[in-house]
């Protein structure tokens, strides 16, 4: 197996992404990424070696299934938009929201219905192709995702969910791309639930690129829980313009290894972000999370809280950087990254960092790692509780923090059902 970082892809590979009759604009975007990709490095990700993951094992002869996993669909009635591999499965967004100008849709079918729309974001602001090796191979062979398109002004109440699920019945590549436009004075949630079925080694790209103009404020949930065979990028991205504001909530629950860039560049003055990530690893995962907020406007605020348990012999870093250009002025960086061990063979850090070009500001950070409490845990065994259960209740309790953030209830108790059983394994192997 070729590394990563060596690796020579098959052109056939970039004719198999195209969608059928994709404007000229998108193909030439595609070929230019393409043409980069051998010239650029991958991503550093600090303490995290991922080179010999196959991240780059594409199938050049795909072999995907068609049947609809109906056990998995079933339960998705609340859903308005559900992806299985390349195939969209359902799109139901009510008419009172199309009546206002939203658009929700596929990647193919937006490419193809808003193509001039399109090309004003899709790798021109969040996320440029070029900026690294990874990028370059997600604009080349995109071939699935979604398009969310929110007018000026418009409001929406009720959150929009996305189901996306990676198709490894069979040999199938999955480069997700979600692009999410937030029109001037618009607000509105967002969830996204990433799961696998099936059990063949792919690799998963995903990216989520929101642009959030004038004023906008969006709140994004993600619940990942790729599975064990699945090797796994992330890169998700925020672009905000004058006092617009992001609110990130992610669980990163997956079974396979895992690295992620989470970002929000604060262009416009008083622009707002919270990042808030809770991660889990067990067995002998590893997990490289990289979160950076770079503060360009003026009285700009950006807040990171990373939370992470880690059990058996795996791996997680909490990379986090704060940072603020010259003539950002009253801006705001906060960080807090803390990790907590539940066995003494994993590997946990937590690397805060802060760049600061400017005088006039507020920053800070505070970093974490340790054990469980041994006062809350004798505490909890005193009321009669089990230690294994003890145990969890204080994972939960730590995780907390970030989970009461969840605009969704039903995605609140989908995300601790998750932790439940990758915790029940710690216990099992007490």
């Amino acid at each position: 197996m070729l590394s990563t970082k060596t690796r020579k892809l098959n052109p056939t590979l970039l004719s198999q992404a195209k969608f059928a009759d994709e404007p000229a604009w998108l193909t030439d975007m595609r070929q230019a990424a393409w043409q980069k990709i051998d010239e650029l490095t991958l991503p550093v990700f600090d303490k995290v070696d991922y080179h010999t993951w196959p991240l780059f094992e594409f199938a050049e002869k795909q072999t995907p299934v068609t049947d609809d996993p109906t056990d998995l669909l079933d339960p998705t009635d609340h859903y308005q938009f559900v992806s299985v591999g390349k195939r969209t499965v359902k799109n139901d967004l009510a008419a009172e929201l199309t009546d206002k100008g939203v658009i929700l849709t596929d990647m193919q079918t937006a490419i193809r219905d808003h193509s001039e729309l399109l090309s004003e974001y899709l790798f021109q602001k969040a996320v440029k192709f070029g900026e690294n090796r990874l990028t370059a191979v997600n604009a080349a062979l995109m071939n699935g995702g979604a398009f969310l398109y929110v007018p000026k002004g418009v409001e929406i109440d009720q959150p929009i969910d996305l189901m996306q699920v990676q198709d490894s019945r069979g040999k199938e590549n999955f480069v997700n791309h979600t692009l999410i436009v937030a029109g001037a004075d618009s607000h509105f949630s967002v969830l996204q639930r990433l799961t696998t079925i099936g059990d063949q080694v792919n690799p998963a790209h995903v990216t989520v690129e929101i642009v959030a103009e004038d004023n906008s404020y969006v709140k994004f949930s993600a619940l990942d829980t790729l599975g064990e065979n699945t090797y796994a990028y992330y890169n998700r991205r925020g672009y905000l313009e004058n006092s617009a504001r992001i609110d990130w909530t992610m669980g990163v629950l997956n079974d396979g290894s895992t690295v992620a860039d989470f970002d929000s560049d604060l262009r416009g003055d008083g622009s707002h972000t919270e990042m808030q990530t809770v991660a889990l690893s067990t067995g002998k995962q590893v997990q490289g999370l990289d979160t950076q907020v770079t503060n360009y406007g003026r009285h700009s605020e950006g807040n990171i809280l990373q939370r992470g348990v880690l059990l058996d012999k795996s791996t997680l870093i909490f990379n986090g950087v704060g940072k603020i250009i010259h003539g950002a002025h009253g801006s705001k960086a906060q960080q807090e990254n803390r990790v907590l061990m539940l066995s003494p063979k994993a590997h946990g850090d937590a690397n805060p960092i802060l760049l600061i070009d400017e005088n006039d500001v507020i920053a800070g950070h505070a970093a974490s790692v340790g054990q469980v409490n041994k006062k809350q845990l004798y505490y909890l065994m005193s009321r009669g509780l089990s230690k294994a259960v003890a145990k969890r209740l204080v994972v939960r309790g730590f995780l907390g923090v970030v989970l009461r953030d969840i605009p969704v209830a039903d995605v609140r108790e989908q995300m601790v059902d998750m932790m439940e059983r990758k915790l029940s394994h710690e216990q099992g192997t007490e």
